[in-house]
């Protein structure tokens, strides 16, 4: 990455500020986004379609959360590595090679769904796409931050989360719809495995990226450095450590096809419905973050939304109307939309690019640890007490862990205008 890219000067830094399209002027940047956008698509569809499979086959709230343990456990055990591995290699290559494994994954699930394969064999797919996500998030995170200059970082942080939650807004509406219309499962498997190679041919198209990171000897030192640098800051640990445990108590969606099908007496398009409003919420406010002045009081905006995070996601469990079960998980996004842009760009400000892979490592695994455990304990829950005492008590949890977070890191509080540190 060039000097220049590295040391924007103060006039492109104040005039990035005030462009609502400074990230999506890098035309890598463009085809990268829409490659993710495509790949967050078909994963959202496939997820409706494992949950609504899963339920019909067993019956079980526990069956659905285990959908995302099997995928978290593979990202917790090669943490270390696979940042170590982002940071030493082409990261281009390494997002290409998880891209197709995640193709074969969807195609396998296809072939399991059409033949009416073992349950096990479903789960250990699902292992397979663990391992490729956890080598995809780290070089991806890491490749997308060298193809815009660091002026652009807060712009890119809220594009980010406006493309993925435009992915989440499709994706499960079309996962519903493919279900009704194929009846089944396996056409929206093989949906899934087209947009992966979708985002395979333009990732390739991206130019290759200049890279001067010190070839290193694997060791714990290099392979924990990501988490030693985390710990040192104590801010974005804060951050992501509110994010870990709010959404880890807080999330309600593993359990909605559970709400669809035995709470509020719903289909399976009704329940792509439910599963897009928190992104239809997040887009809508992630739009707003794009056009509006950057947040001036960062610390008071990310407590604050969590706290209505919560709070939301009780009324949702408490809920017997489906709109408003709807209206709630709208809300739970938006709010959640704020904390994303926050967390994402503190981190990548924060952070040297020799350090981004192994940093956004450590940053997948609390986000994946927050939404594939938090699936596995809502389902746990669920299976030992019932669905609105699981969502319910997470969301009193989930405040309860923003109270905490406040008064074991103060500073966060304090923290203003992310854009002021570039």
């Amino acid at each position: 990455m060039s000097s220049s890219k590295q040391k924007p000067t103060h006039h492109n830094s104040k005039a990035a500020q005030h462009d609502p399209f400074a990230a999506m002027r890098f035309r890598d940047y463009r085809l990268f986004t829409i490659g993710r956008v495509l790949l967050f698509t078909g994963g959202q569809m496939q997820t409706v379609a494992l949950g609504w499979e899963l339920y019909e086959r067993t019956n079980s709230a526990m069956a659905l959360g285990g959908i995302g343990l099997a995928q978290v456990l593979p990202m917790i055990a090669l943490t270390l590595i696979t940042g170590h591995v982002a940071d030493k290699n082409d990261r281009k290559k390494i997002t290409l090679y998880s891209m197709l494994l995640l193709m074969f994954c969807s195609l396998t699930l296809a072939a399991i769904s059409y033949y009416q394969g073992a349950v096990f064999l479903i789960y250990a797919c699902l292992l397979l796409t663990g391992v490729a996500r956890a080598f995809l998030k780290p070089a991806g995170d890491a490749l997308m931050w060298q193809l815009i200059p660091m002026s652009a970082f807060t712009n890119a942080a809220t594009w980010n989360s406006s493309s993925f939650q435009l992915a989440s807004v499709i994706g499960p509406a079309l996962g519903g719809f493919s279900i009704a219309l194929f009846k089944n499962a396996t056409g929206v498997y093989i949906l899934s495995a087209i947009a992966a190679l979708s985002c395979f041919f333009l990732t390739a198209a991206i130019k290759p990226q200049k890279t001067n990171f010190k070839k290193e000897p694997i060791s714990l030192k290099t392979l924990a450095a990501g988490a030693e640098f985390v710990w040192n800051n104590q801010l974005i640990l804060a951050a992501i450590t509110l994010d870990l445990f709010a959404v880890l108590l807080g999330g309600a969606v593993a359990l909605l096809p559970v709400f669809a099908k035995d709470i509020l007496h719903v289909g399976p398009v009704e329940l792509g419905y439910l599963q897009a409003a928190p992104s239809i919420g997040a887009l809508i406010m992630a739009a707003l973050l794009v056009y509006l002045p950057p947040i001036r009081k960062a610390g008071p905006a990310l407590l604050w939304s969590v706290v209505g995070f919560g709070i939301v996601t009780i009324i949702f469990g408490l809920s017997r109307w489906v709109w408003l079960s709807l209206l709630m998980l709208a809300l739970s996004g938006a709010l959640d939309s704020i904390s994303v842009v926050i967390r994402h760009t503190l981190v990548q400000i924060r952070t040297p690019d020799h350090l981004r892979g192994r940093v956004a490592a450590i940053n997948s695994v609390f986000i994946s640890a927050s939404n594939e455990l938090g699936g596995f304990e809502s389902g746990l829950t669920a299976a030992l007490f019932g669905p609105v005492f699981s969502v319910v008590g997470g969301g009193i949890g989930t405040i309860l862990v923003v109270v905490a977070t406040a008064a074991i890191w103060p500073e966060i509080r304090k923290l203003g205008a992310l854009h002021e540190d570039l």
